[in-house]
């Protein structure tokens, strides 16, 4: 459940479901409220899970389990993925030095069955694991102006840099941390976290006071990562290889054990995956699962389809064989469930679809692509 839902309704929300919590869809005009973050800054309640790990052995213990090292400076956060034996993705997550302790910001129904699954790992360990998702307010402000419009209402700090660095500070007389994105809509972005007591107040303060901001929904949140290339976990990277993903920042090759580290290294030393993501212009709006064809044959799938209002037409991302020849003729086949029947052309784009003030960190990257 959104921790501000009346503050959101107040300005015209409507929610819908994700990872069986309720987020803000939209506020009426998804397309405007995309526009409006791409001219200046506009503010989203992010629907995150949290788990909490405190403990003398806290940094070596996620770091032993997860894909990235773990910070152990306070103020310093890094991207990392959880992997199941076969090397698949089981959930993306941010893992956030603290101090005294580790905030791992999770897709919303991960967090529970994480805590879970860490507390049964613990034994002879200094380490406790909560889940607390309901203990924070996390809101996100993104465009090309998000710093000055952090600057007009954070005191008592800066904004932070480089990403995933953060700084404490107060938003509205409350306590908040802000952190830096890494530029996942392909603009300039930053996290405020707070209690979730505190969250009215700041999520006040951050829509009416200061520089001028406009709230926006995850309509506006799939528009904006789909025009950055940015790939997303229910979408994209839910039960894929790394590998394929080209998520290179999500994971470190070389760090020690951890859960399918030896499925993904042997993927990556042999250089080329099975198949890579890529970005795709079409006539008209594909769907997600809708068949990729090349040449008439079947050669990947639609991912995520938006229509780009930076672009005035229809994108999507789509995972498709790694050698595909650059020649081919591309087309989406719209016959599956609840598809308009028949095949659209389609182009293949480089990514990101749209070059803002950052580069998102999760563009997908490839062995090739350096060659």
């Amino acid at each position: 459940m959104t921790v501000v839902e009346d503050l959101h309704a107040a300005h015209g929300a409507t929610f819908e479901k994700r990872g069986g919590r309720d987020v803000v869809c939209d506020y009426g005009r998804p397309s405007v409220a995309h526009r409006a973050v791409r001219n200046g800054a506009g503010i989203i309640e992010m629907g995150y899970g949290v788990v909490v790990v405190s403990g003398d052995d806290r940094v070596e213990f996620v770091d032993d389990t997860v894909s990235n090292r773990v910070p152990d400076e306070d103020g310093r956060g890094v991207y990392a993925l959880l992997l199941d034996p076969q090397g698949r993705v089981e959930t993306d997550m941010y893992v956030y030095n603290a101090g005294e302790r580790l905030l791992c910001f999770t897709p919303p129904d991960r967090a529970e069955p994480l805590a879970d699954d860490w507390s049964g790992k613990v034994f002879i360990q200094d380490v406790t694991v909560r889940e607390a998702s309901g203990e924070f307010g996390v809101f996100g402000v993104h465009g090309p102006k998000s710093t000055e419009k952090v600057a007009s209402v954070l005191k008592n700090a800066a904004a932070p840099e480089p990403a995933l660095t953060f700084d404490r500070g107060v938003v509205g007389g409350e306590g908040v941390t802000v952190i830096a994105n890494d530029g996942l809509t392909g603009d300039e972005g930053y996290e405020v976290v707070c209690a979730a007591d505190a969250a009215e107040r700041v999520f006040d303060t951050l829509l009416t006071q200061g520089s001028g901001a406009a709230p926006f929904g995850y309509a506006t949140w799939e528009s904006l990562t789909a025009e950055a290339g940015t790939p997303l976990f229910e979408t994209e990277l839910d039960g894929r290889l790394p590998n394929v993903l080209g998520v290179r920042n999500a994971v470190d090759f070389e760090k020690g054990c951890f859960v399918g580290q030896e499925v993904v290294s042997k993927v990556e030393n042999r250089g080329r995956p099975s198949s890579r993501l890529v970005g795709l212009a079409a006539d008209e709006l594909p769907e997600r699962g809708d068949a990729v064809l090349a040449d008439g044959e079947e050669v990947g799938e639609v991912t995520r389809a938006v229509e780009s209002p930076s672009l005035d037409r229809p994108i999507a991302l789509a995972e498709v064989e790694y050698g595909l020849d650059s020649s081919a003729t591309l087309s989406v086949d719209r016959s599956g469930d609840g598809g308009a029947g028949g095949a659209v052309e389609a182009t293949r784009e480089a990514l990101p679809f749209y070059e803002g003030t950052a580069r998102s960190a999760r563009v997908p990257a490839y062995p090739d692509d350096e060659e």
